[in-house]
C-alpha cells in the first residue's frame, strides 16, 4: 500500500483511516475494494451516508444523465428543472403520503449546516434564545450546533472559547430504566425558580447515533411532543443519520406518530453520497428575510437529481421499507445472540437499535475496538460510537444483499467469539 503521502500530508485530525489503514480504490453496493484487489463488506456505509449503497446504479445512471445534457450543477439558489424535480417528487412522494406540510430551507451541504438553520429559525421564530438538547446528543461541531453537542471530545476543541446557547437535559434512559426523564423537564417548565430559560425549541435524535445508539422510546417522544405543544415550544427532529429510512420508514419519528415543527436530513439525503441537507419547515415558521441564511452551495443540483431518483425508486411504495424492516429483524437477532455470546463469557453486552440502526454494547471501548479491528482483518468494515466507543455499530447499507449481510455478521461473530474467549 502507498500511504506516505496521505500520512505526510493529511492532518492528524483524521479518524476513518486510522481504524482502516488501506487504500481503497473501488466500490459497489456493500462491498468496498482496496489497490490490492481485496475486497470488505461495508457495515459502516459512510456513517449513514450511503443508505442506498456505494455508486448504487440508478443513482449514478440519473446523474450521468444530467450531466450528459449540460445540466446546471451549481446555482446558487437560483430555480433549475433539477430543483423543481427534487421539490415535486418530495412533496409527492414523501411528505403528502404522510400528511405533512412543509416548506424547505436549502441552507448548505451538511448536516451541521441544517442544524445550524433550524435553531436559528426556531430562535427569531419565537425570540427566545436557549435550546434543550439531550445528553449524549451529536448535532455537528459547528458552534451553534457543538453547543447542543453533548460529547467533552469535541466541545474541548474549540480553543477556548465557551459554546452558549443551550441547556441538557436528560435523554430517554439516561437516569436508568424506570425514570422517566421528561418527569424533570416538565417539572423545570412549570417552576418559576428551576432555573431554566423558557427555550424556543427543543433537538433530539429519536435514535442517537454517534451517542451509542441510545432509542428514544416511543411514548417518550410522543410526551416531548406534548409538553413542547403546551409549552409553545418547537420540537426539532434531527434526522440527519437516523433519517432516510435508516430507522425502517423514511423519517425517524415515524414510528411514534408525531409531527414535528421543524425536521433537519443531510447524509443519504443526496443517496450518492454527494453532501446535501435541508430544513423542513411548518409554512407558518417560514419567516426568513431573503439571504438572512444562505451559504455558497445551498445550490448542488446534482445531489437534487440523485435524490429525486432515490425518491422515485424506493419510496414510491412500501416494498423497500418493508425489505429494510426484515433485515432488521435479521440483524437485531443476531446481535441479542452476540450479545448473550459475550455476556456468557464474562463481557456484559446488550443490544440496541431501530431498524437497520443497531450496536452492541460491550460497555468498554477497548473490547469494542478489538472486535472492530479483528472484523477489519477478515473483511469486514464495521465502527464503534459511544463515549468511550463502547457499542459495535452496524450501519449497513439499506440495499445490502442477504449473502452479504449475511457474511457480514458471521464475520461479526467469528471476531465476537474470539474477544470473548480470550
Amino acid at each position: 500500500m502507498q500511504t506516505q503521502t496521505l500520512e505526510r500530508m493529511e492532518s492528524n485530525v483524521r479518524t476513518y483511516s486510522r481504524s482502516f489503514p488501506v487504500v481503497f480504490t473501488k466500490a459497489q453496493n456493500a462491498r468496498l475494494t482496496d489497490e490490492n484487489g481485496r475486497e470488505y463488506i461495508d457495515f459502516l456505509a459512510g456513517a449513514g451516508t450511503l443508505n442506498y449503497g456505494h455508486n448504487n446504479p440508478h443513482l449514478k445512471q440519473a446523474m450521468i444523465d444530467y450531466l450528459a445534457t449540460d445540466g446546471v450543477v451549481h446555482g446558487l439558489d437560483m430555480w433549475t428543472d433539477a430543483k423543481r424535480d427534487y421539490l415535486e417528487t418530495l412533496e409527492n412522494v414523501i411528505l403528502k403520503p404522510r400528511g405533512l406540510d412543509y416548506k424547505v430551507h436549502l441552507p448548505g451541504p451538511t448536516g451541521t449546516n441544517a442544524v445550524e438553520a433550524a435553531i436559528r429559525l426556531a430562535r427569531v421564530a419565537k425570540g427566545r434564545h436557549n435550546i434543550v438538547t439531550f445528553t449524549n446528543g451529536f448535532h455537528g461541531v459547528t458552534m451553534g450546533a457543538l453547543a447542543t453537542t453533548g460529547n467533552r471530545k469535541f466541545r474541548e476543541a474549540t480553543g477556548g472559547i465557551p459554546t452558549q446557547g443551550a441547556s441538557f437535559l436528560p435523554f430517554d434512559g439516561y437516569m436508568g430504566e424506570h425514570a422517566d426523564t421528561l418527569d424533570y423537564f416538565e417539572k423545570l417548565l412549570n417552576d418559576k425558580s428551576g432555573g431554566l430559560d423558557v427555550p424556543a425549541g427543543v433537538i433530539v435524535e429519536t435514535v442517537q447515533g454517534e451517542g451509542g445508539i441510545n432509542v428514544a422510546g416511543l411514548e417518550w417522544l410522543k410526551r416531548l411532543a406534548e409538553i413542547c405543544k403546551a409549552h409553545d415550544i418547537l420540537l426539532i427532529i434531527d434526522d440527519i443519520q437516523a433519517g432516510c429510512g435508516r430507522t425502517g420508514k423514511f423519517f425517524s419519528f415515524e414510528h411514534a406518530g408525531i409531527t414535528p415543527d421543524i425536521v433537519t436530513n443531510s447524509k443519504s439525503l443526496s443517496g450518492f453520497g454527494m453532501p446535501f441537507a435541508h430544513v423542513l419547515m411548518r409554512p407558518e415558521l417560514d419567516i426568513w428575510k431573503p439571504g438572512q441564511y444562505n451559504g455558497t452551495f445551498r445550490g448542488f443540483n446534482l445531489a437534487m437529481v440523485t435524490a429525486t431518483a432515490a425518491f422515485k425508486k424506493y419510496w414510491s411504495n412500501d416494498t423497500f421499507e418493508r425489505d429494510v424492516q426484515r433485515k432488521a429483524r435479521i440483524v437485531e437477532e443476531r446481535f441479542q445472540s452476540l450479545a448473550a455470546i459475550l455476556t456468557e463469557n464474562g463481557i456484559p453486552a446488550t443490544e440496541r437499535g431501530r431498524g437497520l440502526m443497531r450496536g452492541i454494547d460491550v460497555e468498554s471501548g477497548d473490547i469494542a475496538d478489538k472486535i472492530t479491528g479483528m472484523a477489519f482483518e477478515h473483511g469486514l468494515i464495521i465502527e464503534t460510537s459511544g463515549q468511550d466507543g463502547e457499542v459495535v455499530k452496524c450501519l449497513c447499507p439499506l440495499t445490502i444483499s442477504d449473502e452479504d449481510l449475511l457474511e457480514g455478521l458471521d464475520i461479526l461473530e467469528k471476531c465476537v467469539k474470539a474477544v470473548a474467549s480470550e
